[in-house]
C-alpha cells in the first residue's frame, strides 16, 4: 500500500466519525406532553424490547419524588418489565459502586421531566454520569422528555434555579451531560409560545446548533442524523435568516444532518 492509499484510509475514518451525536447507541429527545405510540415504541425497539433492562431516572422532578408511583407508570407506558429507578441528592451517593451498579447491564435510560438543573446538581461529574455515557456507548440508549430532552444538549437553557424563563443562566447551569455536542435543546415550543426562545442563545453563542422541539415531538439521533417522530415539529436555530426568522421547521418524517446542519435526504 502507498503511503497516500493509507492516509486517505486515515482520512476517511476521521470524517466518518460523528462530531455532533453519539458514536454509538442512540438517543431519543422529546420536547415533552403526551407520548405518542410511534415515540413508545421507537423506545422499546431501540431498548431492544419489553425484557430489556432499563434505567429510570426521576431526580429531575420536585420533591417530594414518589419514585414508586412514577415508575409504575412509567411501566404502564413503555410496557417494560426490568425497571430500576435511580434517585438521589447525594453526590456522594452518585458516586458509590453500589448506586451505579444496575447501569453496568442496563440497555436504557430514561430522563423524566422536571427541572434540568437538579440533575446537574445530583450527577454532573460523577461515576453515575459516566456509567450513563457508557449505557451510550455499548449501543444502548438514552431517551428523556422535557428537562430529560434539554440535559441531552452540550449547553444548558432554561438552566436557573430562579425560573425556568432565565435562557441563559451564565457562569452556572450552561453545560448539560453532552450527549449532543454544540447543541442546545429547548422543549414544549409552541404550546408555550417559545418560538423565538433559543434566537438569543444561539446569536450569544454561534458555535451553537440550537434544537427546539415541540410536545409530543421527538428526535432520535443516531450519529450525526437525526429523524424527526410523533405529532408536531422541530425547529432549527442556526444563526441564518430564513424568510425574516433565524429559524425553520421540520415536521414528522424529515430527517437532519448535524454535522452539515442541513436537511438530510430520507432513507427511502
Amino acid at each position: 500500500m502507498t503511503f497516500a492509499y493509507l492516509l486517505s484510509l486515515c482520512l476517511l475514518g476521521q470524517t466518518s466519525e460523528p462530531t455532533v451525536g453519539p458514536a454509538n447507541g442512540s438517543l431519543l429527545v422529546i420536547g415533552g406532553g403526551a407520548l405518542t405510540p410511534q415515540i413508545v415504541s421507537r423506545f422499546v425497539g431501540l431498548a431492544g424490547g419489553k425484557d430489556a433492562e432499563v434505567i429510570f431516572i426521576p431526580t429531575a422532578e420536585e420533591d417530594p419524588i414518589e419514585v414508586t408511583d412514577l415508575v409504575a407508570r412509567f411501566k404502564r407506558q413503555f410496557g417494560f418489565k426490568n425497571v430500576v429507578a435511580l434517585h438521589t441528592r447525594d453526590r456522594n451517593e452518585a458516586n458509590s459502586e453500589s448506586f451505579v451498579a444496575p447501569l453496568k447491564t442496563a440497555k436504557a435510560v430514561w430522563f423524566d421531566g422536571g427541572r434540568q438543573w437538579r440533575l446537574v446538581d445530583s450527577f454532573a461529574g460523577t461515576r453515575t454520569q459516566r456509567e450513563i455515557e457508557a449505557v451510550l456507548s455499548r449501543g444502548g440508549v438514552i431517551g428523556g422528555s422535557s428537562a430529560g430532552a434539554t440535559i441531552q444538549g452540550s449547553y444548558l437553557v432554561r438552566g436557573a434555579r430562579e425560573g425556568n424563563q432565565v435562557m441563559m443562566a451564565k457562569g452556572y447551569y450552561e453545560e448539560g451531560f453532552g450527549y449532543l455536542k454544540n447543541v442546545a435543546v429547548d422543549q414544549h415550543i409552541l404550546p408555550r409560545n417559545r418560538a423565538d426562545d433559543l434566537v438569543p442563545v444561539i446569536e450569544a453563542h454561534p458555535e451553537l446548533l440550537g434544537l427546539g422541539i415541540d410536545e409530543a415531538t421527538a428526535i432520535v439521533v443516531q450519529g450525526d442524523n437525526f429523524e424527526v417522530i410523533g405529532r408536531g415539529i422541530v425547529g432549527i436555530y442556526d444563526n441564518k435568516d430564513h424568510d425574516g426568522k433565524k429559524y425553520y421547521f421540520l415536521a414528522p418524517g424529515e430527517r437532519f444532518d448535524l454535522k452539515a446542519r442541513r436537511r438530510a435526504t430520507s432513507k427511502n
